[in-house]
Order: C-alpha cells, then structure tokens, then sequence
C-alpha cells in the first residue's frame, strides 16, 4: 500500500548518485560541479549593493531591490565560469523568493545573463501573473534567435515563500515548486550545448533596465550544473524555504557582534509605534505597529488587518458556559465559518425536516437566527469557496416529501445576502461532505451511509467542472456504512480517509486511508476500527496525527460485550521511515462520534464528543491537553447530553468551543478562559 511512496524515495536516491547527468563533456571544466551561488556573487564578503535592502518575513530574510541602479546588481559571468566562457548543457536553477500578494500586472526578472554590447538575453527567468517564462537564446544560426519556455499555472503572488528548482536538460525542461508534483515541458528548440557567456554579466532582478525589476523578495538563486536539484532540495518538511545555498546575510542567525559591535547585518526601516485602543489598519497604516498595553502584544498593520509579532502565550485556564443555542431540533452536526467582509456563521444540521436547518449568525457577541433552510434529516453542512464562489452543501439522510434523495448545495448570494439552491446530487443516506482541492482542481465528496438495508455501497467523488459550473462524477470508492470522509495532505501527497461504521453484520471493520496518484485515489493504508465516526487530522511541530472516534463494538457472531459503547478511540502517528500511520494511544471513551483539535497559545489540545455510556445520554465529553512524552492527557470534563459535534472558533474577544446535541434541541457555545 506504500510502495508509491517507497518507490518515490528510491527515485530520488537514484537521482541524488547522480542520474540526471548524461554528459555535458563540452562544459564540464567550466566550473566546479558545484552549487554556484548567484546571490553571494552581487554581496561578496556581505557588502550590499546600492539598491538592496534586507528583509524579514515569516521568520525568513530575503533581499528586496531597488530599480534605480539596475547595473549595480550585476557581476560578470567570469566569476563563475572560470576555466572557460561556456554555460552549461544541462543545470538546475533554485530559487526562493516572495512575490506580493498583489497580482502583478507585468513581467518582473529573477535573473538574467546578457553579453555586454547586445540587449538580447542570454539566459533568464521572468514572472508574469500566473506563469514563470524560462527564457534563452541559440547562437547556431546567423544573428541567434530567442526561445521562451512557458510553465502555465504557476501561482505565487500570495505573500508567502516559495521555493522553484528548473531542471534543465536538452529539450526538456521540469519545474518543481515547493516540491510537488514537477510540471514537464518539451520543446522543439533544445537548450543549445554551446552557449558563450564571454563578456556576458548577470543581472540580478532586472534585465539591464529599471522596467521589469523583481519587486518581491529573493532570498535564494543557485545554479547546480550537471543534476536535477531536486532530490537534494526536497529532503526537508518546509518545502517552501528549502535552501542548496544562501548568502550570509541571509542565513538564520545574524552574525554576533563583538563586544561592542553593532549587528554586522543591521535592518533598517521607517516604523511608527502606536499605544492604547485598537487604530484603524488601512493602506495608510500599512507597515506601522500598535503595541496593545492590556495584553502585552505587538501588532504589525498588513494594509487591512493587525497581525501579531510578539505577545505573551495564553494558556487555557478553564471552560465556561457562554450561551445555550436553542435550535430548530436535534442537531447532527455544526459548521462554523466565515463569509469575508460579512461575518461569522454556523450552520446547524438538524433533525425533522419542518422546520429545516438553520444558519446563525454572530452579532453582538451571540449567534442569532439568520435563514432557514429546508432539509430532511440533516447531517452535516460543508463550507467550501472556489474562486470568488461561496457554497454551503447540506447531507441529507432521508428522502424529501416527492420521495426522492438527494443532497443540496447553495451558493452564497451576494445580492440577497443569503444562501441559494445551486445543484441537487442523489445520494443515499449521506452523512457527510468533504471539500478539498488538488492541483488547482476543485472536488466534493460525500459519504453515502447505506442504499435501503445495504450498508456496502459506493461513495461518490465529484470533481468541478469550471466550464458547466458544475460538480460532476469522478470517482466511486466503495464504502461500508460510512460515516465521515478527512482530506489532508503532507508535502506534495494528498490523502483522503474514510471512516467506515458498519459492513450489515460487525462494527469492527477495516477504514481505510486513500493517497491521491496518476489522477485518482488509490488504497494506501488499511486500519482496523470498531463502528468508526470520525478521522481528525492534526499537526503538532513537525508530527502528523491522525484520530478516529469509535462509537460501537459490535459484531452478530460473536458474543455480546459487557458494553457496546465503552470503547478505546485511537490516535495513529505517521511513521516517515515506515511510510505509514502506526498507533501513538488508545484513549478510553463513549461511543465518540467526533475529535477536534484546537490550539490555546503554545498548547495543543483535542476535544472528543462522547455521546453514550450504555446507560445516558448524559455523559462528560473531555478535552485532552498534549503533554508531549505522555502524549494526550485529560484535562478538563465537559457535561454533555448526546453530544454529536464539536467545532472550535475564534472571534476578536476570545477562543470558543461549539458543541451540538444529538438528543435535545439545544446547543452550546463554551467560552475558554485563559491566563
């Protein structure tokens, strides 16, 4: 089952010894076969050039440039190619750099090599909205001509790093950006064997010209002759700042000053501190900070929203009741959300059809009836957006008043501020929705629980088709009374769980874990649960969890336990070198039907609903706080009644947990209240 992945480690094994390299005997003396670091060659020994500015972002610094003195951020090409004046048959360029998240309107240059007397590029790579041209030029025929190599869909103007390593071999080019599945492309015009570099310079952010100078920020840009960098730049879990090599200036830790030395790197930068109640964050206060007095916390203004740099860790003291929620009746599930620039909601899916579900909004501190909406045994809502579209899809069990069974999505109405029906889609008893999205695509997958008394039946996978505007059939998995469908992804590699409940005679039945491959899911893991309900996934540093909640031991041909429902509900771990989840605890609860996990300052905790002892609805469900080696330990007793569904949330006066009631037309909203 994880031979895709064992297979996948071997290959870039394989690579790393060498097998990228085919020849290159025309440029092989060129230069070492080694990392040539283009960055340190515009700062030797850490000396800027006029034009550039250190920055740091998220933790990482990269260089910002200025477009006044392009020529300033340039070197000679013979500073790398010392033993003759050729460029590489077949290379490999990284690079990692921050493009704003402001989609910009033009071509902005990473780098490029032009020869001194002509404006023709040599090599270079240039950023366009939404694509990355590689582009150089073949001297084989009289006056040369340009190629450009285009790499559709490449996304980075988020305001977050990425890191892009272009392999370069003959006509094939292969660009990778933060490791995930590499985007091939083959061209008629192979990058020429002979390239002369003589009285050629490279250009760092610019072509030569203030027009077009890279206006984000570069922290790393590295040619590797002769290999593809990719096995050596994707052996680490933070994909995105993968560095082959970094100049001083920018690596982690500042150098440390002598006695009574200044930084040998300063930053510099025009700030204005604000103290007292919260200011407005505009445009206008973009790049200023507001230090709030009360909670000792400092605050950087984005353009739109303050966010945090430095406050003091809350710690979870103790849990409150905040507001008891009346709903329209039982409810199977919640989701909460946030609809931008209108405000926070929660979906409840309740019970009887008349009168439906409801959607609450947050006003004034409280959630408050909002719109009502028609169901039929309603057990989960899922919030999902694709592009500027905002859906809410509803999993009805049962069958409307025509006798017909399908699910509903709505679309939020911008107009009519409110939900709308957008596509109806059969389905068999749903319990769940799941909405996710793989290389750009966007897909749904909802969870059929049974087809009349047949629990082994298939659910369904519909992917977007952007052209219809609509969800269309694109993959069946077949399923045993499931319950729930978990997407996650870890690296490059997306999965898909799900929690199988009952095959017609047992509980204790096999859900299983799908990794997605070649264009669909395919079976990767296997694990016994008994009537399972949930998968939660979580991360706690660099560690990937994976929990279920199992409601029921059950099986007609064994002899009865003591109780059904007091069952041990496991927490798995993934085990890189194993290339797969193995049990990290077994903790005892009541017929769990949901985990969720939620975060207090530097504190990790797990909440679990359980539902039945065997006896009363009335049982405590129990958060778990992550005490590291002891793993996850009780913490706090929460009385519930049938409790169904946890959902945690965050407003800006505080941390709240919701949790809906299966049994009695009654929620509530708990309030976490820190030190």
């Amino acid at each position: 089952m994880s031979a895709p992945l064992l297979l996948w480690v071997i290959l870039l094994h394989w690579a790393t010894g060498g097998g990228f390299v085919r020849g290159g005997r025309t440029w092989q003396h060129c230069t070492d076969l080694r990392p040539l670091d283009i960055l340190s060659e515009v700062v030797p020994a850490g000396r800027l050039a006029r034009g550039m500015r250190v920055f740091q972002v998220q933790g990482v610094r990269g260089f910002q440039l200025a477009a006044s003195r392009p020529r300033a951020l340039g070197f000679p090409a013979s500073r790398l190619f010392i033993h003759c004046d050729r460029f590489p048959e077949e290379f490999s360029i990284i690079v990692t750099l921050r493009v704003l998240s402001n989609p910009i309107k033009r071509n902005e240059y990473v780098f490029t090599l032009m020869a001194e007397e002509s404006p023709s590029v040599l090599v270079g790579l240039r950023y366009a909205p939404n694509k990355l041209h590689f582009l150089f030029w073949s001297q084989e025929r009289t006056g040369g001509w340009q190629t450009r190599v285009t790499f559709p869909n490449v996304s980075l103007s988020d305001n977050q790093w990425h890191t892009l390593v272009l392999a370069v071999s003959g006509q094939s080019f292969s660009l990778t950006v933060d490791c995930s599945v590499p985007k091939d492309v083959v061209v008629e015009t192979p990058f020429p064997a002979s390239l002369s570099v003589k009285r050629a310079s490279f250009y760092l952010g610019n072509r030569r010209r203030r027009k077009g100078v890279f206006t984000g920020l570069l922290r790393q840009l590295v040619l590797l002759p002769g290999a593809d960098a990719t096995p050596r730049i994707c052996t680490t879990m933070n994909f995105k700042v993968a560095t082959l090599s970094v100049p001083t200036v920018l690596q982690d830790l500042p150098a440390k000053p002598a006695s009574n030395e200044v930084l040998k790197y300063p930053y510099e930068t025009d700030t204005k501190v604000t103290l007292g109640s919260r200011p407005p964050c505009t445009k206008q206060e973009k790049a200023q900070f507001w230090f709030n007095v009360s909670q000792r916390g400092l605050y950087l203004c984005n353009g739109s929203a303050w966010i945090s740099m430095l406050e003091v860790k809350q710690r979870l003291d103790y849990v409150e009741e905040y507001q008891n929620l009346v709903t329209n009746s039982e409810t199977m599930g919640v989701e909460v959300f946030t609809i931008p620039k209108v405000g926070l909601f929660a979906a409840t899916a309740n019970r009887y059809t008349p009168p439906g579900s409801a959607i609450y909004k947050w006003t004034d501190g409280k959630f408050v009836p909002y719109q009502n909406i028609p169901t039929y045994q309603a057990q989960s809502w899922k919030y999902f957006t694709i592009g500027k579209k905002i859906f809410l899809a509803v999993a009805n069990f049962e069958q409307n008043d025509s006798g017909q069974e399908f699910s509903v999505i709505y679309k939020w109405s911008r107009k009519k501020e409110k939900f709308v029906t957008y596509q109806r889609i059969t389905t068999h008893s749903a319990r769940d929705w799941e909405a996710f999205v793989i290389e750009g695509e966007a897909f749904l997958a909802v969870v059929n629980h049974r087809e009349g008394n047949n629990h082994n039946i298939d659910s369904v996978i519909y992917r977007w088709n952007p052209r219809t505007g609509l969800f269309e059939t694109n993959q069946t998995i077949p399923t045993s009374g499931a319950y729930d469908w978990e997407f996650f992804t870890i690296g490059p590699y997306s999965f898909l769980a799900v929690a199988n409940t009952f095959n017609g005679t047992s509980t204790k039945i096999y859900s299983h874990i799908y990794i997605w491959l070649s264009g669909s899911f395919q079976l990767f893991q296997s694990i016994l649960t008994f009537g399972a309900a949930d998968w939660e996934v979580f991360h706690i540093g660099d560690r990937v969890f994976l929990a279920v909640a199992n409601s029921h031991s059950y099986d007609s041909g064994m002899p009865a336990p003591s109780n059904f429902y007091a069952i041990n509900s496991s927490i798995y771990e993934l085990n890189i070198t194993a290339q797969m989840f193995v049990k990290f605890q077994d903790l005892l609860t009541y017929s769990a039907l949901d985990w969720e996990f939620f975060s207090v300052g530097d504190d990790s905790f797990l909440v679990v609903a359980n539902s039945f002892d065997g006896f009363t609805f009335s049982v405590n469900s129990i958060i778990y706080r992550w005490q590291g080696y002891e793993g996850f330990v009780a913490a706090h007793h929460l009385p519930t009644v049938g409790c169904r569904d946890w959902e945690a949330f965050h407003t800006a006066e505080g941390s709240y947990l919701l949790y809906s009631s299966a049994k009695e037309p009654l929620s509530k909203v708990l309030k976490l209240k820190t030190t």
